[in-house]
């Protein structure tokens, strides 16, 4: 069991690295490749008020996740220096965490054989070789938000993130420098009553759709393993799942190259503008990313990563409250 943080700090003395828990399990990582920490794992955080995620300013500008694991519970900090990642776990499933920090970083990722067609996106590649896709190796975490982000803003989808979070969520083990939340796991999501979804701002067919995930949450997590289509295919099995959720999880879950976002509300258009000068739809998209395939997200990954922005020609899209009706 992970020692407990010491007296002086859980009594509001301040925190203290030299009066906190030792970590449960840690390590030393020396990639072989260009990484870039914080672009590697921005997609896995979901707006800055993300109560699973924190990132520190000063000092080793240290990353911090609380994720589930097969083996339990697990809050992992990132720091790197002189080119050596340090990995520091707590909780029951520090060991597991810690073992697939390189995976998590990218060390999996392979793109061999990955053509920069368009200058746009050979240009980005050039100047931004640390942009990698990492695997989480886990399912349900990454499942549960891109459902909460289906036909809504992200604004409105990472409130309910940040209410289900801190409600529902158990508190992240470890001395993390401020409190964290684990996601909720799929039983205590079977619990929430129906006026604290409401609460939490999620319509009746995103709720359907998680309560249907978290009924077969266990048997979900074999995706990781599967990977590809097949991991894509079996997500869709569930009401609710389509293409679009199946990708935003396999991009993060196993760092799926190939796994585009079809039905998103943005990316056919910016994808179009960046690289043919004008507006596509869905079918458009994929006509113009299949030189790219069966590495199709990493051009969408690069094009996103290089600032470029599409025109705009009305007014942005309101979020709308949930919460009111």
């Amino acid at each position: 069991m992970v020692p407990e943080v010491a007296d002086a700090e859980r009594s509001g003395a301040g925190p203290s690295r030299l009066t906190v828990a030792a970590p449960a399990a840690e390590r030393t990582w020396r990639p072989d490749f260009v990484l870039d920490v914080r672009a590697l794992l921005a997609p896995l955080r979901r707006g800055r008020g993300d109560p699973t995620f924190h990132t520190e300013v000063d000092g080793d500008g240290e990353l911090w996740r609380a994720t589930p694991t097969p083996e339990g519970p697990a809050t992992l900090a990132l720091s790197r220096r002189d080119g050596v990642v340090r990995a520091r776990a707590w909780g029951p499933g520090a060991a597991w965490v810690v073992d697939g920090v390189p995976a998590l970083l990218g060390a999996e990722d392979d793109d061999a054989g990955f053509v920069g067609h368009h200058p746009l996106v050979a240009e980005t590649r050039r100047r931004m070789p640390g942009l990698r896709l990492g695997a989480t190796r886990t399912v349900w975490d990454q499942l549960m938000p891109a459902i909460l982000e289906q036909k809504v803003t992200g604004t409105e989808a990472r409130r309910s993130w940040r209410e289900l979070c801190w409600r529902f969520g158990e508190d992240a083990p470890g001395p993390t420098p401020r409190p964290m939340k684990l996601p909720p796991t799929p039983r205590r999501i079977r619990e929430v009553p129906d006026w604290e979804w409401h609460k939490a701002g999620v319509d009746q067919s995103r709720r359907r759709a998680i309560l249907a995930c978290a009924t077969v949450a266990h048997r979900l997590e074999k995706a990781a393993e599967l990977r590809g289509e097949a991991g894509r295919a079996l997500l869709m099995k569930v009401p609710g799942v389509g293409v679009w959720t199946a990708a935003e999880v396999a991009q993060r879950s196993w760092g799926d190259p190939d796994a585009v976002s079809v039905g998103d509300f943005h990316i056919p258009s910016t994808v179009g503008w960046a690289l043919v000068g004008r507006k596509l739809d869905d079918d458009g998209m994929l006509e113009v990313l299949a030189c790219y395939a069966p590495q199709r997200q990493r051009a969408v990954r690069y094009i996103e990563a290089s600032g470029f922005r599409r025109p705009r020609f009305g007014p942005r899209f309101s979020p709308k409250d949930y919460r009111s009706y």
